[in-house]
């Protein structure tokens, strides 16, 4: 895609006054790193990385039908989510197949408030507009929205307005902040402990120096954000997830929620149900990759006597770990923990290792219970 077709976010010209690198990701001119990808990773592991993700789309879907007509094309129980609360889950289509992932949540007293991924956000948003009725509404918002990520996330967030500090992971609550109206929840996608706020688009200029003034924070780009979540296990929709992948083969059963299951009123139930019951042909890992160079998505995964098994879909470095790491598909057989495989890298086998996911433990903050 040209630098002229791609969509620029509110904070374009502030990335640009900062030196960063831009690169186009889904769709929009975002900053891929300021300083280094590995100094920014580093940095949101110790202290707060701030991220620009306001290429996400964000929704409210409205009406006394709201939550019965989105749970039409998702596996969760959203009648039961209570205001205040959010919770993941995916999009899917007849199939089973997962159109896109995303968060919905209660911060209003009716309705949800959603968000989706940057590149499926049109075609997320014209398939809830084409398929949502009753008087179920569907409200795309122009709105920016900003992450706060890392152990010294919530020390800062509670500077500006005391009560974040009490939100626990999942939270997701509207909060008057620096003047404005805005949705907050405690969540990201980093598996550090953090927060993501969106706001009037208007105002996002204003708001992201006033973050950056405390030295703890400093901007982080998508490429820091990459290592990140997948250090995190956490998958990426277009690459280890797509719509060709259903949420039993992608490891996500937990976004199925009981009570959906055994009703089975969700697009996809069937083929998700017998791959539940009968096993899927493949499944999701995590690979250790103990040799050689980084496995990046599409290298091959092959068995110990060379037949090729599966595919890598997202995979490098681990800065944390300080060695290579990988996630991809293979048949359940070669899923086993302590698995030893091989990936090809430029042709080239090299040793790895079935491990459990998340590769670096996550540190979300859940409130002790009373």
């Amino acid at each position: 895609m040209s630098d002229q077709a791609l969509k620029t976010t509110p904070l374009n010209a502030a990335h640009r006054a900062l030196g960063a690198r831009m690169v186009g990701f889904g769709g929009y001119d975002m900053p891929v790193q300021y300083e280094g990808v590995l100094a920014e990773h580093r940095w949101t592991r110790e202290h707060a990385g701030l991220f620009d993700v306001s290429h996400m789309g964000q929704a409210r879907i409205t009406g006394a039908d709201a939550i019965a007509q989105f749970e039409r094309f998702v596996p969760g129980d959203y009648a039961i989510v209570k205001p205040g609360k959010q919770k993941y889950s995916v999009l899917l289509n007849d199939q089973g197949g997962i159109m896109d992932d995303l968060m919905a949540g209660k911060p209003f007293e009716d309705g949800l408030y959603v968000v989706v991924n940057a590149g499926n956000k049109d075609a997320d948003f014209a398939f809830l507009n084409a398929n949502l009725s009753g008087d179920a509404k569907l409200e795309v918002l122009d709105r920016a929205l900003l992450a706060i990520q890392g152990p010294e996330a919530a020390e800062v967030m509670a500077k500006h307005a005391p009560a974040l500090g009490d939100m626990g992971f999942m939270d997701c609550q509207t909060v008057t902040l620096f003047g404005e109206e805005c949705i907050v929840s405690r969540s990201g996608y980093t598996g550090e402990d953090g927060y993501e706020i969106s706001l009037p688009a208007a105002a996002a200029e204003r708001v992201w120096p006033l973050l950056l003034s405390d030295a703890r924070v400093k901007p982080i780009g998508l490429g820091a954000r990459d290592s990140l979540r997948l250090e995190a296990g956490l998958p990426l929709h277009g690459h280890d997830v797509d719509v060709g992948t259903t949420p039993v083969e992608a490891g996500l059963t937990f976004a199925l929620s009981k009570s959906r299951k055994e009703r089975a009123d969700f697009a996809g139930a069937e083929t998700i149900l017998k791959q539940l019951a009968d096993g899927p042909a493949r499944v999701r890992v995590g690979l250790h990759v103990k040799e050689g160079a980084p496995a990046r998505e599409g290298a091959e995964i092959a068995d110990m006597d060379g037949a090729v098994i599966g595919k890598i879909t997202s995979g490098g470095p681990s800065p944390t770990l300080g060695h290579n790491i990988a996630m991809g598909y293979v048949p359940p057989a070669f899923a086993e923990l302590g698995t030893a495989l091989k990936v090809l890298v430029r042709g080239r086998p090299a040793a790895a290792e079935v491990v459990a996911t998340p590769f670096v433990a996550t540190r979300y903050y859940r409130k002790p219970k009373a």
